[in-house]
């Protein structure tokens, strides 16, 4: 074996100890094809007003812009799928990934324990840790890297744990071995397309942010469309619709992650115990969320939208 398996081998390793449930290795090159598709998007003005999306496109495209020397692109998969469901149905509905404690913070961790693990077995590697934190494109890295491929839905989905995953990277000035994509298995299906109630999934693979429920109810600082408030069917944090329906979905293996465990609070709480939360009650429940990025008042404009 030599020095670039042995490494290959021991990332992988310590990967799994770190807690991911998948990794997958790329070569730290130039995206071409995925910084067209970019261009293409924000051209159409799909961003909406997320204008800092057009930001950084040289970081976002190359990763020697943001590693300075940078070979190898670590990605790894945590599953969060949780099969948990709010019990009462007229209640105003959460995503999953915002159940439990801000992925963020418990990716982030265990990205700095796999790079110090890593830093012990590999002599002068350095890197970065990066989880939807820094401009990374993430699902064409986790693509490259043969972890999954891009759904219909823009989505990276994975054939062992759908597309309920986050991903973080690693950027690293070591040369490893690297896998490979793998085929697109979404074939003829298009429930993602066809159930997305605002169509904001306006072709293969691409999404419509003006649209989209996910962008209006975190990243919409302004006034909600009127014109779309009777297809957001509840939804007020984020919008699992195309991920639902998604053949690729059924019969998952739940995560074992006890920070996504969501509070007892989100999953049991009627719609009148929604209506009627109060800043504190909010900062109780949400103590650690991702929930936190729309903040109490823009969770109450999306509640109060919907009555």
């Amino acid at each position: 074996m030599d020095l670039k398996d042995k490494y290959t081998a021991i990332v992988k390793q310590k990967a799994f100890e770190a807690g991911f449930d998948d990794c997958g290795i790329s070569s730290a090159k130039y995206l071409s094809d995925h910084a067209q598709r970019l261009k293409d998007w924000l051209d159409a003005g799909f961003q909406a007003d997320m204008q800092w999306m057009a930001n950084h496109l040289d970081k976002r495209t190359d990763p020697t812009q943001l590693v300075p020397g940078a070979k190898s692109v670590i990605s790894v998969l945590l599953n969060y799928y949780s099969p948990d469901l709010q019990i009462d149905p007229e209640a105003p509905v959460f995503s999953k990934y915002a159940y439990g404690k801000d992925y963020h913070k418990v990716m982030k961790k265990k990205l700095k324990l796999l790079l110090n693990a890593l830093k012990e077995e590999i002599p002068g590697i350095e890197g970065r840790a990066f989880t939807d934190s820094a401009p990374v494109m993430e699902h064409a890295w986790a693509s490259r890297s043969g972890l999954g491929w891009l759904g219909k839905n823009s989505l990276l989905i994975s054939r062992k744990y759908g597309s309920y995953v986050f991903i973080g990277e690693l950027i690293v000035n070591t040369e490893l071995n690297y896998d490979s994509p793998i085929k697109d298995y979404c074939g003829n299906c298009t429930l993602c397309i066809n159930e997305c109630p605002t169509h904001a999934i306006t072709s293969d693979r691409t999404v419509d942010s003006n649209k989209c429920i996910s962008y209006h109810t975190i990243e919409n600082k302004n006034d909600l469309p009127e014109g779309l408030k009777d297809n957001f069917f509840n939804r007020v944090f984020g919008c699992d619709i195309c991920q639902d329906v998604c053949p690729w979905n059924r019969d998952l293996k739940v995560h074992n992650i006890p920070e996504f465990k969501p509070k007892q609070e989100l999953i049991e709480y009627s719609k009148d115990d929604w209506q009627n939360l109060n800043e504190d009650g909010f900062n109780k429940i949400f103590e650690g969320s991702a929930v936190r990025r729309t903040g109490y008042t823009g969770l109450k404009r999306n509640m109060d939208f919907l009555k």
